[in-house]
């Protein structure tokens, strides 16, 4: 019968892996590790005075939890020897145990463990004991048992538990008969404990939740995704041909303005270039660099004259921004100014106004506008 129970709960623990893992990130293998330890006393079940048969134990326990439900830990006991012979510890236990949360088993996991959880304890160990002569024995032993935890501090680092268990002999008089659980071979453990539950690399001591991903859901919003990607790339055409318009239209401005200089013998403050950014952009394209190339023509050919280039933006975004924006399409203007024609930094003074209201056109406002001065 006992038997049967034990086996019931490891295989019930087996099946509620699937469902655990479904909802909760599950981690590494170095992940929810804890270490504790634990005192207390044992005691004889039959054929000695409970009480009066009492001696200290003491151990260490290292634990891993497998899922919220699920756990393991390699356990060593030691119990003292109260008697007149000369071994101070008389019978040590090394044991694999395996634990089951019921608060979790039967409850929903939330990401952090109850202030107050239960967990049932079976496990097989290596019984020794010890003797002050020849004559040590070694034996197989089995625990079933209950632990009463109470986690507490930052992220339920800890937990102190109180621990009753049976601890079994299973070959307690072999070979006179075969394996098995009986109670004149057997102790009664309580146990005091305190583990400390390990950090994983992202800071979490227990198993982390993770959201449930609807594949419905994902296919819309990656069908929506796609078409703003179809926007986009029209706003892109849009954008280069509005560019290109630009481009010619003040290519028009600039050679009626250089004719009217020439009809009125103005040789000063004639020139004036647009060039023309794409939306968020203050990287100077192909398209624009006729503009920039007239006006270090005009400056190389004239070495006594300076340009200012006054940067503006279109007014989608804070006013911050776009400060920043345009001081940064100035900048760029003047950067191929110098890198590219060699004009002298000197020469050239940038101003970043933010929005701008030159054109009616909000996009048409995207622009670095250099400006032909008298040196000073």
């Amino acid at each position: 019968m006992k038997k049967m129970i034990l086996l019931s709960v490891f295989a019930l623990g087996a099946l509620t892996i699937n469902a655990q893992t479904a909802v909760i990130e599950s981690g590494g293998f170095w992940d929810n590790w804890s270490m504790g330890i634990q005192g207390g006393a044992t005691m004889k079940t039959s054929g000695a005075a409970f009480f009066k048969s009492a001696r200290p134990a003491f151990g260490l326990t290292i634990g891993k939890q497998w899922t919220p439900i699920l756990g393991t830990d390699i356990q060593g006991m030691g119990y003292v020897n109260t008697t007149n012979s000369s071994t101070i510890i008389d019978a040590t236990d090394v044991s694999l145990i395996g634990r089951m949360n019921l608060m979790n088993l039967f409850g929903a996991y939330d990401g952090m463990p109850n202030a107050f959880e239960i967990e049932t304890v079976t496990g097989l160990g290596w019984l020794h004991h010890y003797s002050t002569g020849d004559g040590d024995t070694n034996d197989l032993s089995a625990r079933v048992g209950l632990n009463f935890n109470f986690n507490f501090g930052n992220d339920a680092a800890w937990t102190f538990g109180i621990k009753p268990a049976m601890v079994f002999n299973l070959t307690g008089d072999f070979p006179t008969r075969k394996l098995g659980f009986n109670k004149k071979h057997s102790n009664v453990e309580i146990l005091f404990g305190l583990t400390y539950h390990f950090a994983d690399a992202d800071g979490n001591r227990h198993f982390a939740m993770v959201n449930a991903v609807d594949p419905m859901a994902v296919a819309a919003m990656n069908e929506e995704i796609n078409g703003l990607r179809e926007i986009v790339a029209a706003k892109d055409v849009e954008l280069v041909g509005l560019a290109d318009e630009l481009l010619m239209v003040q290519n028009q401005l600039n050679e009626c303005r250089a004719q009217q200089a020439a009809a009125n013998g103005d040789t000063l403050n004639i020139v004036e270039s647009v060039v023309a950014f794409r939306f968020n952009q203050s990287n100077v394209e192909t398209s624009q660099m006729p503009s920039i190339e007239h006006v270090a023509t005009y400056l190389k050919n004239n070495p006594s004259v300076n340009v200012t280039i006054n940067g503006y933006a279109s007014p989608e975004g804070t006013e911050e921004y776009n400060l920043k924006l345009s001081q940064r399409r100035a900048d760029a203007v003047k950067s191929v100014l110098v890198d590219k024609y060699g004009i002298a930094a000197s020469r050239i003074n940038t101003i970043g106004h933010g929005i701008g209201d030159i054109f009616s056109e909000p996009a048409w406002n995207r622009v670095g506008i250099c400006t032909i001065d008298e040196a000073k």
